[in-house]
């Protein structure tokens, strides 16, 4: 059981939302969230106060009835309501429950605690709001996919429930649970933040640095297939540069290939006094997508840290307007629910995965490339050449999926479209990125277990499985386990995918 108390890390995520971790609710963080609401409620009899006693938007300037007050939130709700395209994955709308909940929780929104305690018990039974890709332009948040939340938070719209998709009214009822009654300001308070665009956004990064990991695995193991020089990985050629990204790649290669039988020594070969003549048969230098690996993944590393840190920030903020603050019994408008850091840090987290997963298809070219690496058959055929093909098939699988992906790393962050009767004149399309850098991603996936089938392949080939790292050997056994060494043409598509979710579920 985790005890939400307003701050939760990446490893929270990671329990709560894959391994399905209970939440609980602190006993000070509910009663803060109370103390908000009985402020908010009487701070408000004689004010003017955003979305209480006002329109939405362009509309703020129409006061509301005290009499209207409730029905406002519901219309809010409703008219919100209006998602499109495909639902979005369960894990990415439990992601995004929980960081809604953590930031009302903080008290500076001015819910009532029965929404606070609603949202657990769908977090903890696994009865998620279906929420759908299309329609959140990430100015006053994710309002669109927030109000399908809020939509069931009152009793309405669809969850998935026991891997269907049902209506929520049923759902209640069959788990004995209350709608809540909207007292105040619930309708915005639930739809007014960056909550969907940062639960996506932090599970992104979870998963970036997983396919990271598989590729310094995967780089490593290329090196040793081609018998590489060791000096390019060295410590210091790499502490000669400041980058610690660099440095940290180099290491885990290192620490990778410590066992190798296979990556050499250039003092044995180059610096022995024994080449005499005019012209070397052997490569210098390895092709770039082997030598220059802490250079390009150095980056990626940096780049996901600082991504990382951005979003812990973000879900452990007020990103609502007003925001409350009981300290000084004073309440703030702002802007608070605008996207933009979120943005910016998917489009950035985008780059670097597409930058990852073009180089995995060069080291994946490289290998089914018989005249660059001179030691494998064409397409690692261990067939006939001319009768069977071999890899040849999954490499046009593996370039299309690249090119869809340097595409889709054009950035959001710069194409705001003006909305809302221009109210929302500025707009940060974090959803939109979060969800794109997501597909990215999955790309990632796909293009590298295409690699790491071919790398085992030319382990076979080679007949080097007792020369190999533990950490290769390792791999080479996992994938073998799904698919054994065949010569003879397969239909290769449900293996692939089945490497993808084994290496897309296993930490490397």
């Amino acid at each position: 059981m985790i005890t939400l108390k307003g701050t939760l890390e990446i490893e929270d995520f990671k329990e709560i939302v894959l391994n399905n971790q209970q939440v609980s609710i602190a006993k000070e963080t509910l009663q803060r969230v109370e103390e908000s609401f009985i402020f908010l409620k009487e701070f408000s009899e004689n004010k003017i106060i955003y979305g209480v006693n006002t329109g939405f938007g362009p509309m703020a300037q129409y006061k509301i009835k005290d009499k209207q007050r409730v029905q406002l939130q519901y219309n809010l709700i409703r008219s919100h309501a209006t998602g499109a395209g495909k639902p979005i994955d369960k894990i990415s709308v439990k992601a995004s429950l929980l960081a809604r909940l953590n930031t009302l929780s903080l008290g500076r929104s001015g819910v009532h605690p029965s929404a606070i305690q609603l949202m657990t018990q769908l977090i903890n039974r696994d009865i998620l709001p279906v929420i759908y890709e299309h329609g959140g332009v990430g100015a006053s948040g994710d309002l669109v996919q927030l109000a399908h939340v809020a939509l069931v938070l009152i009793g309405e719209g669809e969850v998935y429930y026991k891997n269907e998709i049902q209506p929520t009214s049923e759902v209640f009822k069959a788990e004995n649970l209350e709608p809540i009654s909207v007292a105040l300001r619930e309708g915005l308070a639930l739809m007014n933040g960056t909550s969907v665009m940062s639960g996506i956004g932090v599970m992104n990064t979870i998963q970036t640095r997983n396919l990271l990991d598989w590729m310094v695995k995967t780089s490593a193991a290329i090196n040793e297939i081609v018998q590489a020089y060791d000096d390019h990985l060295s410590f210091e050629l790499n502490q000669s540069k400041k980058h610690k990204g660099q440095r940290t790649i180099a290491e885990k290669m290192r620490h990778h290939l410590r066992d190798s039988q296979l990556t050499r020594k250039r003092e044995h070969h180059l610096y022995n006094g024994s080449q005499t003549g005019d012209v070397f048969d052997e490569k210098v230098q390895e092709y770039y997508s082997l030598r220059c690996v802490p250079q390009i993944l150095g980056p990626v590393l940096d780049t996901l840290n600082g991504v990382e840190k951005i979003l812990v920030e973000e879900v452990n903020s007020a990103n609502d307007n007003p925001i409350i603050d009981l300290k000084t019994r004073q309440v703030y408008h702002g802007g608070n629910f605008h996207g933009d850091y979120v943005s910016l840090e998917m489009d950035k987290l985008k780059l670097v995965v597409t930058k990852m997963t073009m180089l995995a298809e060069r080291q994946l070219n490289y290998l089914l490339n018989s005249k660059l690496n001179d030691i494998l058959p064409p397409f690692v055929n261990m067939g006939a050449l001319g009768l069977n093909f071999g890899m040849q098939g999954a490499q046009f699988t593996a370039t299309s999926t690249t090119a869809e992906s340097q595409m889709l790393s054009n950035p959001m962050y710069v194409h705001s479209i003006p909305n809302n009767n221009d109210n929302q004149d500025i707009v940060s399309m974090g959803a939109n990125a979060a969800l794109i850098t997501q597909k990215v991603i999955e790309n990632g996936y796909q293009v590298v277990a295409i690699e790491l089938l071919t790398i085992v392949q030319a382990i076979d080939y080679l007949k080097v499985q007792d020369k190999v790292s533990s950490q290769t050997k390792a791999m080479y056994d996992a994938v073998r386990k799904i698919l054994p060494t065949f010569s003879q043409d397969e239909v290769l598509y449900p293996h692939i995918a089945s490497i993808k979710e084994t290496v897309l579920k296993t930490p490397s």
